[in-house]
C-alpha cells in the first residue's frame, strides 16, 4: 500500500491511498468526517445496502473516517486509488475563523445517512486534479494555500446539485444544534453497520453507549433493533404485496424462521397469520 498525507497545522487534511484490495494492512484514517474521491477503482462494492461502489469519478462522504477506512480496507479483489479530504472539527473552526460557510444552513434534524455516494461534478473533478498535483509539489505548500483549498471543497459540496444528503452532512459539521441521545440513535440505527458507529455519532465510548442505551430504551440495542424491524415488517405487510420472505430480508431478518419467531414474540401472530387477519377486516 502506498499512503501519503498532507498536513495543515499538523492535522491531516489530504490523504492519498493506492493499494490492491482487500488491503493487507488496515487503511487507518482519522475519526473525523471525510470526503473521498475515487481516482481509480475496479467497481468493488463498499456497501450493497447503499449501492456504494469503487468506481472512477465517484465521491463518497462519510461522517466517520474510521468507518470509511474499514470499508476501503475490506473491499473485494481489485485496485484502488483514492484521495481523501478530512474535516477535522477544530481545523474547520480555525480555517473558517469560527464563522459559517456562506451557503451554510442550520440542520433541523440529525443526519440519517452515515455514508453517501454521488458522481462528481466537473468542478469537483477539477478540484481533485489540483489536489493530486499538490502531492507532487509539497515544497510549494503553505498554510494559506491549504486553507483556501479546504474552504473551496466545503463550498463546492454545499452547492452540490441534487445532493441533499451531502449538503446535510456538510451543514452538520458547522451545526450548533444539539440533539439528544435518543434523537441521534433513532436517526442512525437503521443506517449504520455497528454499535461502534452509533457510539461515535452519540459522542460516547462503546461501553458508555451500551449503558446509556439501556437507561434510555430499557433494553439492549440488539433487542431494540429487532423490535423496530418487526414493526417495519408489520407495516409492509399492511401496504405491500411482496412475499413475506422478501419483506423479511428487506427488514434485516436472516431467515424466514428468524422472522417468524421474532414477529410472533412481538405481535402474538406469525407473519402469515397477521397478513390473513388483515384480509378479514
Amino acid at each position: 500500500m502506498n499512503k501519503k498525507e498532507i498536513l495543515l497545522f499538523e492535522i491531516p487534511l489530504f490523504t492519498k491511498v493506492q493499494t490492491k484490495t482487500p488491503s493487507k494492512e488496515p487503511i487507518d484514517l482519522p475519526a473525523d468526517a471525510c470526503f473521498a474521491y475515487i481516482l481509480q477503482g475496479d467497481n468493488q462494492v463498499f456497501s450493497t445496502k447503499e449501492n456504494i461502489i469503487a468506481s472512477k469519478g465517484k465521491i463518497i462522504l462519510s461522517l466517520c473516517g474510521l468507518t470509511l477506512g474499514q470499508m476501503l480496507s475490506d473491499l473485494s479483489q481489485g485496485y484502488l486509488h483514492v484521495i481523501i479530504i478530512h474535516f477535522n472539527y477544530n481545523l474547520l473552526q480555525k480555517v473558517f475563523e469560527g464563522n459559517k460557510p456562506e451557503l451554510w444552513k442550520e440542520i433541523e434534524t440529525p443526519v440519517t445517512k452515515f455514508v453517501v455516494q454521488k458522481s462528481a461534478s466537473n468542478l469537483i473533478q477539477g478540484y481533485i486534479e489540483n489536489i493530486e498535483n499538490l502531492f507532487s509539489n509539497k515544497d510549494a505548500l503553505n498554510a494559506s494555500l491549504l486553507t483556501l483549498k479546504l474552504r473551496e471543497i466545503i463550498t463546492l459540496l454545499l452547492q452540490t446539485e441534487n445532493g441533499d444528503d451531502i449538503r446535510k452532512i456538510i451543514n452538520s459539521l458547522f451545526s450548533e444544534r444539539k440533539f439528544s441521545f435518543k434523537e441521534l440513535v433513532d436517526a442512525h440505527i437503521d443506517n449504520t453497520q455497528s454499535l461502534e458507529n452509533l457510539a461515535t455519532v452519540t459522542n460516547t465510548s462503546l461501553s458508555t453507549f451500551k449503558r446509556k442505551f439501556k437507561e434510555v430504551y430499557g433494553t439492549t440495542p440488539a433487542k431494540y433493533q429487532i423490535k423496530r424491524n418487526t414493526e417495519k415488517v408489520a407495516e409492509l405487510l399492511r401496504v405491500s404485496d411482496k412475499s413475506i420472505s422478501e419483506i423479511g430480508y428487506e427488514c434485516g431478518f436472516s431467515s424466514p424462521s428468524h422472522l417468524s419467531r421474532s414477529f410472533k414474540d412481538r405481535f402474538g401472530l406469525t407473519p402469515t397469520n397477521y397478513r390473513l387477519s388483515l384480509s378479514d377486516k
